[in-house]
């Protein structure tokens, strides 16, 4: 049995709503009233956490590490990093904002000092795909003894298997897969989305998708579809802000509707429990169809296919189902019906 994992208030895994991750990552810019406008964007999203993302260059890359040809900005790695360091003294003010608006902190954490300084702040961490393989950093999360999620980017499945049972080596087993494609943006085409259930049923774990597109509902509702349990989405304050990470993340109009799709994709898809629906209590008496005398019949008169026919009740009071009309055209009229009356239990001599 798939077990569930709990972060905050919310409880993660089947049966239980999707949670919902507003990634807003980097999108600060350096700026902490950016990153406080980003968390009320998440939080008027109805998004159930925000995450940002906590590095430092100097643990990520080497400065001679070059320019990244997904970014097409003609500078070191290094250097665009380093510029987009989440300050460690920003922690407790962004916390007391999510604790203003009603919404949880979350953070990537990408070494082992940020994991020991983010601690405090969060109820559970996040991994990021490039750091799945780094098992020390792994155990070092898992040994807080918290919820960490982890997303499985350019991952196999037995990559995926050696971090999960890295992970439970520490007697941790609070862990969330994520499916993710690590492209930016990453075409519909290549989500895989259907990995949920394989990730799910692989390992016995809560299990979602970080989904890199741009298109704000598609990957969401046929993730949710799928049975994922959370749902991860960069997003950003406007698409023509200068950092790397904007112009691939949805804007918070976009975020809004995916949170709403969402919710309406869960409420369509229902409990799977076969039954008619109470709204269909009206149309059920009025359209489903009965056995009617299709002409005045005298008792005692056999009923034949000229004289009985199946119609919709209307207003009507319901008759005898289709089903019974064999059974009916066997039996005779116990008293006088009239055209267009339905024909019930009592009717049949």
């Amino acid at each position: 049995m798939m077990r569930t994992v709990h972060i905050g208030d919310s409880v993660v895994g089947d049966g239980h709503p999707c949670f919902v991750i507003a990634e807003a990552g980097s999108n600060h810019d350096g700026s902490l009233e950016q990153a406080f406008a980003l968390i009320d964007a998440a939080a008027a999203a109805k998004a159930d956490a925000v995450k940002f993302q906590v590095f430092r260059a100097d643990r990520l890359y080497p400065k001679s590490a070059g320019v990244s040809e997904y970014l097409k900005l003609d500078r070191p790695i290094y250097d665009i990093v380093s510029e987009l360091e989440l300050p460690y003294e920003w922690l407790p003010k962004l916390v007391a904002r999510c604790e203003e608006r009603g919404i949880l902190f979350l953070a990537s954490v990408f070494d082992e000092e940020s994991v020991d300084l983010v601690d405090p702040f969060v109820p559970a961490f996040k991994v990021a795909s490039y750091e799945m393989t780094q098992i020390p950093l792994l155990r070092d999360v898992a040994a807080k003894g918290k919820p960490v999620i982890v997303s499985t980017g350019t991952a196999d499945l037995d990559e995926v298997r050696a971090s999960v049972d890295a992970f439970r080596a520490t007697c941790n087993d609070e862990l969330v897969l994520l499916q993710c494609t690590a492209a930016y943006p990453a075409p519909i085409e290549s989500l895989n989305i259907r990995a949920i259930p394989t990730l799910k049923d692989a390992f016995g774990l809560p299990a979602g998708l970080s989904d890199h597109s741009r298109d704000p509902v598609v990957a969401p509702v046929a993730a949710v579809a799928l049975g994922a349990n959370m749902l991860e989405k960069h997003f950003t304050l406007d698409n023509g802000l200068p950092g790397p990470d904007h112009r691939f993340a949805v804007e918070p109009g976009e975020l809004r509707t995916l949170v709403a799709q969402v919710r309406a994709a869960e409420a369509a898809l229902g409990t799977g429990v076969k039954v008619a629906d109470p709204v269909e209590a009206e149309l059920r008496q009025f359209a489903r169809r009965s056995i009617f005398a299709s002409r005045a019949i005298r008792a005692g008169e056999q009923f034949t296919k000229e004289n009985v026919t199946i119609l919709r009740n209307g207003s009507l009071t319901a008759g005898l189902e289709p089903v019974r009309l064999d059974d009916v055209l066997r039996r005779r009229a116990a008293r006088d019906l009239a055209a267009e009356t339905a024909v019930r239990e009592h009717d049949l001599a």
